[in-house]
């Protein structure tokens, strides 16, 4: 049996008749994504993690990066070699830096495995954007034509037919999430669109940052990345493939005080004047009527970002403002869950053909 054709309907057995899990490999699982990973895996009843790889952490002992999982896990991070890596797992996650995952994801897929690739490098159908927005030549068109975009949501079947899944941003996952049925179902004006979306910093990741120190950083909020923020194409991509034309949005996140969440609200003008709240959700709980990750609120009932955090939920809340005609949508998630591990992992389900809600968290930390 090939690696491509493993699922969950046909398990494989050892010797001594035990179920054998996926074997899975996690490349970059030092860094806030990838320990976010460690964490969900280990709960997985169908996987094992047999590899952790870091370049700067290789011979270290996960356990001493960290301490808390110490009972969990006990692996050493090893070397990255794509060669070793493909021989001993069958479905793989780099969560690495953008330029990396491109060098990897070839031979990893030429051996048979199914990827996951956690930065920005497969996900783009355009690599001539990804190369304008990153400052990184690419050469690996074939690969990256095969790659497919991991929101689920919009994309389920595709992601369970591929052996590549580029996952999306976490800014991008709250803020589709938010428009996407707006633009499918053609209510808004998308060139209107404008996102003003706020995360927490461990969105920056783990390395040391002068404006993600506490004395920088707390009892103070501040956009950056204006006008330039990277996961501005990413958006855009997904929002003209919706609308069937190009689009251009206004995306201006900021940094605010808090570990984990990202809040996205999307204002857009309403093509039909006439439509009431009520009228969009209602559209919105029948839009996601499949989807078990997506939690429309109630009226008068406005997501915060506590609700979500520690879990793989999206909570949206919707408004409009019937004096200026515009929609206001609010979209909260964790950003290290749905926003980056947990939404792989839901691909990861997906492709292994499990219910995609598999081994994911669905209660948050609260309070």
């Amino acid at each position: 049996m090939t690696k491509q054709q493993i699922t969950k309907t046909d398990k494989d057995f050892d010797i001594m008749g035990n179920y054998r899990r996926v074997r899975v490999g996690i490349v970059g699982a030092s860094g806030y994504g990838g320990v976010q990973l460690v964490r969900l895996l280990i709960d997985h009843p169908d996987v094992e993690v047999v590899y952790m790889g870091g370049d700067s952490t290789t011979g270290k002992k996960f356990a001493d990066i960290y301490p808390h999982l110490a009972h969990a896990i006990n692996l050493t991070v090893e070397k990255v070699d794509p060669e070793v890596i493909a021989e001993r797992c069958e479905v793989v996650f780099l969560s690495v830096p953008n330029g990396l995952a491109c060098q990897m994801a070839p031979i990893l897929l030429a051996k048979g495995c199914k990827v996951l690739d956690l930065s920005a490098d497969y996900r783009f159908t355009n690599l001539s954007t990804y190369s304008a927005w990153y400052g990184k030549e690419r050469s690996d068109n074939e690969t990256a034509s095969k790659a497919v975009y991991g929101l689920p949501e919009l994309y389920r079947e595709r992601i369970a037919e591929a052996q590549l899944v580029g996952c999306p941003g976490c800014y991008p996952t709250a803020s589709l999430l938010a428009l996407s049925p707006l633009l499918k179902q053609g209510l808004i004006v998308p060139e209107t669109a404008i996102i003003d979306a706020k995360s927490g910093t461990s969105g920056g990741g783990r390395e040391a940052k002068v404006n993600m120190l506490l004395a920088e950083a707390d009892n103070s909020i501040a956009a950056y990345a204006v006008a330039k923020h990277r996961h501005t194409p990413e958006i855009e991509q997904i929002c003209s493939e919706l609308a069937g034309h190009e689009v251009t949005v206004q995306f201006t996140p900021h940094l605010v005080p808090m570990v984990r969440g990202i809040l996205s609200t999307v204002y857009a003008n309403l093509r039909d004047p006439g439509l009431v709240r009520d009228d969009l959700i209602t559209i919105y709980r029948a839009f996601y009527r499949n989807s078990p990750w997506i939690k429309i609120c109630d009226a008068d009932t406005y997501p915060q970002t506590k609700w979500a955090c520690g879990s793989n939920l999206c909570y949206i809340g919707i408004e409009v403002d019937t004096r200026t005609g515009r929609i206001i949508v609010m979209s909260v998630i964790d950003n290290l869950i749905k926003g980056q591990a947990g939404q792989a992992v839901q691909c990861m389900n997906l492709m292994m053909g499990w219910d995609e809600t598999l081994g994911l968290p669905k209660l948050g930390f609260y309070p």
